[in-house]
């Protein structure tokens, strides 16, 4: 069984999820374009974090940054190795989603790369177009933006 509910990221596994992320990152980009929120960033008023649990293990995860302007950005979405294919990340964005517009974001914007595809399908799927890159994105050839409107 899968929940996904808002927690707070200071826990071992929520910390255990950030360092697979990192590591997956890191492995397929340079590290001058990787954007990865740490622990303090992911505690910062404004920030709100997903997690997946499947069976009560927490194997997937992503964080809504609010921008106080109606926008919103989703950093640090991950899934585990071990719940990929199950629909977990499916899940975090369609929960991230009702709980942006809950809360009056209006569009909601990611940055994610070139050589994750599974994360481009999974986000076209949802309903996101690419977009010109934008903030610290721009120039990057890492970085692939996308944007959906709420």
């Amino acid at each position: 069984m899968t929940t996904i509910a808002i927690e707070k990221p200071r826990q071992p596994e929520i910390i255990d999820l950030l360092a697979r992320s990192d590591e997956f990152t890191m492995e397929l980009y340079p590290p001058d374009s990787c954007y990865l929120l740490d622990i303090s960033e992911l505690e910062a008023p404004g920030v709100t974090v997903f997690v997946a649990r499947v069976d009560g293990e927490a194997l997937g995860m992503a964080a809504l940054v609010a921008r106080n302007d109606g926008t919103a950005e989703i950093k640090r979405m991950f899934v585990h190795d071990r719940a990929r294919g199950r629909g977990v990340a499916s899940g975090v964005v369609s929960a991230l989603e009702e709980h942006a517009r809950a809360v009056g974001i209006r569009v909601v914007q990611l940055e994610t790369g070139p050589r994750q595809p599974a994360a481009l399908a999974l986000y076209l799927k949802h309903g996101f177009a690419i977009i010109p890159n934008f903030g610290p994105y721009v120039g990057d050839a890492f970085s692939v933006c996308m944007e959906k409107a709420l």
